[in-house]
């Protein structure tokens, strides 16, 4: 049996497109929403726990919230499309959660309410 553990979060950035024709080429910023999903084999529990929700906060703080939160992301890539921060994102993330022996199966990155980008880890 699989188990999952999801945490979500909030950032705050600006960014503009490059060679975009259209409303986003110009400076504007999003209130981001980042979801997190970690899984491993329920023979992995440890006192019940496949990670703690802390301890995922802690590590998505550190790696990826501290460098993007209240940040101008053409400052830290050449396109900063969702698509590519969330693969940034989730590139970034995958070796630590390895590491702790699990698997970093899917990061969401919601641009809006109802508009987002999906990583999945290929199966």
């Amino acid at each position: 049996m699989k188990v999952c553990v999801t945490k979500a979060f909030t950032f705050d950035a600006a960014h503009n497109l490059i060679n975009y024709k259209g409303k986003c080429e110009a400076l504007h910023g999003h209130t981001y929403r980042l979801e997190v999903t970690v899984c491993g084999k329920a023979g992995q529990l440890d006192n019940g726990l496949l990670m703690d929700f802390g301890d995922l906060k802690e590590l998505v703080s550190r790696e990826v919230l501290s460098k993007l939160d209240h940040s101008y992301l053409n400052d830290h890539f050449e396109q900063p499309s969702t698509e590519l921060i969330a693969m940034w994102i989730f590139e970034t993330l995958k070796p630590h959660v390895e590491k702790l022996g699990l698997t970093l199966t899917s990061v969401k990155l919601f641009e809006t309410a109802t508009s987002w980008v999906e990583i999945r880890e290929e199966a």
